[in-house]
């Protein structure tokens, strides 16, 4: 399908990324897509707002990928949406059973009528169905929006935990047990913080959640009454041209004000064992995912527990690449390598039985990935952590953090790392 496209001089200033979500809400679709100037996120652009469904995809997991598949062979357009957790039981023999407080649909992917791609010096507009000269008067629209007060909540809010200390505690000792039998060797266990009865400004939410972490996956995300606030730092999966990229985050230490202290923290996380130890099982857990799609011979880890510094914690990142045949289709890469290692444990199917089993809330769209689809097959998927959602028309808000559970864990260490990626939503949501 033809779309038409005009491209405008622009600088993209924190006031105009405030002015495209402030005009983006009259839509029920909106995907705004930010790499916070962080380089190679969305392919040659630094961010991507798409509004205003054309056609969308809504599903629960069954057949989930097939009907994704079905959907991007058909419109061979741009595609944005979410993919939950749980469409791991469309890929293996597994349930969902525990409580889903934010009730977001599995699957929602939409085809926008409206394109807007960011470089540092240009904005493109590229219209489906284009009325008169809509491309100009849009972005003069855009350009006129006022910025209005924003208020994230009309009284600050205490987000409480579906899981006391105590029982996560006690969740993790029974983990160390199934470690130790050799049921598992790393599993990566979470826990929900969720607030009910809530009327929250989404748009004031994620900006201030940006302004904290500033990271590379940035993502605003409306589908209806759905909201994904997202301040991930981790990508899950990118694809350009026949080249596939992963990069799973594990390992995590706190940042300081103190410079000398800050660089102490990275040489601290950066020869942790325990840490370094996680991050080479998801590495090579990764690494046999990619191998099934892989061009044989192709996969190659690029950086094994590199050190990133993002404004809120330091992060251990390992970068796995390979190559695929031009014919490999996205959503059979995309199926072929979900969920994200880093957020299941390995082996991965006895890892998801085992924290299915243990935790105490249904993931769903947490620790799934959110993320498009280009028209030339090339994609770009982040891991849903750090993240806020909420349900407008139930008023609830949620967010959960986890950890990976290794035999070297300690619980109430592991359980401190959780207030620590818990930190910067605990402060957006008490504003």
């Amino acid at each position: 399908m033809k779309r038409n496209t005009k491209t405008f001089t622009v600088a993209l200033t924190d006031t105009l990324k405030q002015q495209l979500l402030q005009w983006s809400q009259q839509f029920d679709e909106v995907a705004w897509l930010d790499s916070n100037e962080h380089a190679q996120t969305h392919g040659n652009y630094s961010a991507i707002l798409a509004v205003d469904a054309f056609t969308a995809l809504k599903t629960d997991s069954q057949n989930a990928f097939e009907k994704l598949d079905e959907y991007q062979t058909t419109t061979k357009d741009w595609l944005f949406g979410s993919l939950s957790y749980d469409l791991k039981n469309d890929i293996e023999d597994l349930s969902s059973k525990n409580i889903d407080g934010p009730e977001f649909p599995q699957m929602y992917f939409f085809q926008p009528k409206k394109v807007f791609l960011f470089t540092h010096s240009e904005v493109t507009l590229s219209y489906l169905n284009m009325v008169d000269d809509e491309l100009q008067s849009d972005w003069e629209a855009v350009l006129a929006t006022s910025l209005p007060q924003q208020t994230i909540s009309k009284q600050p809010l205490t987000p409480r935990a579906r899981t006391s200390k105590q029982r996560y505690l006690q969740k993790v000792d029974t983990l160390l047990q199934y470690i130790q039998k050799g049921d598992v060797y790393e599993a990566n266990f979470c826990q929900e913080f969720f607030c009910e009865g809530v009327s929250l400004d989404p748009t004031a939410a994620f900006w201030k959640l940006n302004e904290l972490s500033k990271p590379p996956f940035a993502t605003f995300l409306k589908l209806e009454q759905h909201y994904i606030l997202s301040a991930s730092p981790e990508r899950y999966l990118k694809k350009q041209g026949t080249h596939i990229v992963s990069q799973p985050i594990k390992g995590t230490a706190k940042r300081s004000t103190c410079s000398k202290e800050d660089a102490a923290l990275v040489l601290q996380l950066q020869k942790d064992p325990k840490e370094r130890s996680e991050n080479i099982m998801i590495t090579d857990l990764v690494r046999n995912d990619l191998s099934r799609i892989a061009k044989k011979g192709t996969v190659a880890v690029q950086e094994l527990c590199k050190i990133y510094t993002f404004e809120q914690v330091h992060q251990m990142i390992s970068t796995i690449t390979c190559e695929v045949c031009e014919s490999t289709r996205p959503i059979e890469i995309i199926k072929k390598t979900y969920p994200m290692g880093s957020m299941t444990g390995a082996p991965k199917v006895s890892a998801m039985k085992i924290i299915e089993a243990l935790e105490d809330a249904r993931r769903g769209a947490y620790s799934g990935a959110v993320g498009y689809i280009a028209p030339n097959c090339d994609f770009d998927f982040n891991v849903v952590i750090r993240s806020i959602l909420y349900n407008a028309a139930t008023q609830y808000v949620s967010f959960s953090v986890g950890g990976a559970i290794t035999a070297k864990s300690i619980p109430e260490s592991e359980y401190q790392e959780c207030l620590l990626k818990a930190k910067a939503m605990h402060e957006v949501l008490a504003q």
